[in-house]
């Protein structure tokens, strides 16, 4: 009779072979797939950070914010913001220009960033159409031509009247290389006058001193000084677009207010640093649309009097090829400079 080693023994090493040969295998799928903790996790898998380039409080920052827990729920990872202020938005959206593109360091672009920074700033640190990766646009909003009611003038022409008759001594208020600063401006060439322009690190700083009429004129939405208008310590003299803005709709359109053609009209915008993934930016516009298409949102920036302007990323790209080229030879023409 065979001995029961002489009959286990084969077993078990055939069984010892087995597990020897599956332990192999395993080894060589580990060196060539990765453990489940070092594959690749699908995007995105933490939180995403979003760059506003301005101060907190402005119009740009507090659009942001409406946005930004909607946005994050479309996502589906917290979304931080930062405020980069600077150089009339040139800081922030280097940082991102110069940030990694990989969908987790984003850009809140702003008119400014666009068609007035790259042409009044000798070295932006960007450019404004190879630099960034078009995600959406977001709102639009008209700007609206605003003065102190210690002023004395109701109208356009009165204030242009007022500025003829006293050369220098009517000033308006804007942040350096900002849409307001350059509204400032084109409203001088527009209206053939000359107002004293005073520099504010942020439009926020100077509601005050509009309210007060140590500065007399002011560019800028309507949200952030309609406590004021109501009050009566500021009036709105235009309303800078072809179309009269729906919750002022006593305020003149510039061509009802003589200046045909005058149009400031900002906009906002989801970008990524260039060479980011079509996938991350589909991922990204799906999360934008569902976002602007939620009530509470669309409502809240109405309420800012912001209109929600959805778009896919190929019609954003086109969009802002489209403002750089119409206002770059304006900016020049301007000679508006930002050291």
């Amino acid at each position: 009779m065979a001995s029961i080693r002489s009959i286990v023994g084969p077993r078990v090493r055939a069984t010892q072979y087995r597990r020897q040969l599956a332990a192999c295998a395993a080894a060589i799928l580990f060196t060539v797939c990765g453990s489940p903790t070092t594959r690749a996790q699908p995007y995105p898998n933490r939180p995403i950070k979003l760059i506003v380039p301005t101060g907190p409080g402005v119009s740009p920052d507090v659009i942001a914010r409406i946005l930004a827990p909607k946005l994050a729920e479309a996502i589906g990872q917290p979304l931080v913001i930062e405020n980069r202020p600077g150089a009339g938005s040139a800081v922030g959206a280097a940082a991102v220009a110069n940030s990694p593109s990989d969908g987790y360091t984003l850009l809140f672009g702003i008119t400014a960033t666009f068609t007035i920074a790259p042409f009044v700033i000798a070295n932006p640190g960007y450019d404004p159409i190879s630099s960034f990766t078009p995600i959406s646009l977001l709102a639009t909003s008209p700007f609206l031509l605003f003065v102190s009611s210690e002023v004395g003038v109701a109208s356009v022409k009165a204030l242009a009247d007022l500025a003829r008759s006293k050369p220098g001594q009517v000033s308006f208020a804007a942040a350096n290389g900002t849409l307001p600063h350059l509204a400032g401006y084109l409203f001088m060439t527009a209206a053939n006058v000359h107002l004293t322009h005073v520099p504010y690190k942020t439009l926020t700083q100077a509601y005050p001193d509009l309210v007060a009429g140590r500065v007399q004129v002011m560019f800028e939405q309507l949200a952030p000084l309609r406590q004021h208008v109501r009050s009566g310590k500021v009036k709105a003299l235009m309303v800078a677009s072809p179309n009269r803005h729906p919750q002022a709709p006593d305020v003149p359109t510039s061509a009802e207010a003589g200046l045909p053609g005058f149009e400031v009209i900002s906009f906002f915008g989801l970008l990524g640093p260039k060479g980011m993934s079509s996938e991350i930016a589909k991922r990204l516009n799906s999360a934008v649309l569902t976002t602007l298409d939620a009530k509470e949102v669309r409502d809240a920036l109405y309420s800012q009097g912001i209109e929600a302007s959805g778009s896919s990323s190929e019609q954003f790209s086109v969009f802002i090829d489209g403002e750089v080229r119409r206002w770059g030879p304006v900016v020049r023409a301007s000679g508006a400079k930002l050291d």
